[in-house]
C-alpha cells in the first residue's frame, strides 16, 4: 500500500494538511519505520533547556508536543482498528487540548517520552501489518466525517512531520 493509492474521498479535507506532507510513493509499513527513526532522532537532539519552552503563552512545550504525537497516534490507531474491522459505530471527535494537562508530559523525562513513543509505534506497526489491503480501504466515521482505515494510518506520518516543522520554526 503506497500513499498515492489513497483517494481524497477517503478523508476530511482538514486532514490534507498532514496527508499532503507524505511523499506520494511512500509505502505504509516502510513509512512507519522511517517516521519512527525521524521522530526519535529529532526529539533526542533537542537541548534539555528547550524541552519545557513555550514560544507563546498557552502554547505547548516540546515535551507536550511529543506527548500529543503519541496520544494522537493512539487515538487514530484505535480508529484504524475499528474501521479496518468494519465497525460502523461513529467514533467520537478528539479535543487535543483536553489531553495535554492530564498527560503531565512536563513531569516526564524526554527519555521516558521517547520510550513511550517507541512502544506506541511498535503497536501501530504490528497492527498495520495485520490488516489486509482490502480492509485498509474500509470506510468509517470519526469526528462526524468519513475516513478510511488507511487514511487514519497515512495521516499520522504527516502529523509527525507537521509538528517537527512547527518546532523547528517556532521553538529552536
Amino acid at each position: 500500500m503506497i500513499k498515492k493509492d489513497l483517494k481524497h474521498t477517503e478523508y476530511n479535507e482538514y486532514y490534507s494538511r498532514y496527508i499532503n506532507m507524505v511523499d506520494e510513493n511512500i509505502e505504509l509499513i516502510a513509512g512507519y519505520e522511517d517516521d519512527k527513526k525521524m521522530v526519535i532522532d529529532f526529539f533526542s537532539s533537542i537541548p534539555k533547556d528547550k524541552l519545557e519552552y513555550r514560544y507563546a503563552e498557552n502554547k505547548w512545550t516540546i515535551k507536550e508536543v511529543i506527548q500529543h504525537i503519541i496520544d494522537t497516534e493512539r487515538i487514530f490507531m484505535y480508529r484504524f482498528l475499528c474501521i479496518s474491522r468494519n465497525d460502523k459505530t461513529a467514533l467520537p471527535g478528539y479535543e487535543q487540548d483536553d489531553y495535554i494537562a492530564p498527560s503531565e508530559a512536563n513531569h516526564k523525562s524526554m527519555d521516558a517520552l521517547i520510550e513511550e513513543f517507541k512502544m506506541t509505534r511498535l503497536y501501530s506497526q504490528n497492527l498495520i501489518k495485520s490488516i489486509s489491503e482490502k480492509n485498509l480501504k474500509n470506510l468509517g466515521t470519526a469526528s462526524n466525517s468519513t475516513i478510511s482505515a488507511r487514511a487514519c494510518a497515512f495521516l499520522l506520518l504527516g502529523h509527525s512531520i507537521w509538528h517537527i516543522n512547527v518546532i523547528k520554526e517556532r521553538y529552536l
